[in-house]
């Protein structure tokens, strides 16, 4: 699991989004919205080769929204399956707050 979690604000710019990930060497970060979001590294690749301005288009309108959480002790295969069955590569980590997030590279790494 990665730590501390990154966050982003729906009305962030795509731009803004995408150099944060690239200053703390991430491939996503947690919308704070209700239910929470979130935006990955694929979905500013997307806008981008769709023509978007990402300095003009805002994370709200590219972020997969009401995302899967799972609980810190779930088990590492489980959190592996969950991440198969919705054909996603992220997942936030939540107790009462969020946490961290994991993702398959972290899976693929801990397996290595």
């Amino acid at each position: 699991m990665s730590t501390p979690l990154e966050t982003v604000s729906a009305d962030t710019p795509l731009v803004t989004a995408a150099e944060k990930m690239r200053e703390k060497n991430i491939s996503a970060l947690l919308v704070t919205t209700a239910p929470p979001s979130i935006v990955t590294s694929t979905d500013i690749l997307e806008a981008v080769a769709q023509g978007m301005d990402t300095s003009q288009v805002a994370v709200a309108d590219v972020m997969t929204e009401s995302v899967e959480t799972v609980p810190p002790n779930l088990q590492l295969r489980e959190a592996a399956a969950m991440m198969e069955n919705f054909r996603i590569s992220h997942l936030p980590v939540a107790t009462d707050d969020y946490i961290g997030m994991i993702s398959s590279t972290d899976i693929t790494a801990y397996l290595s």
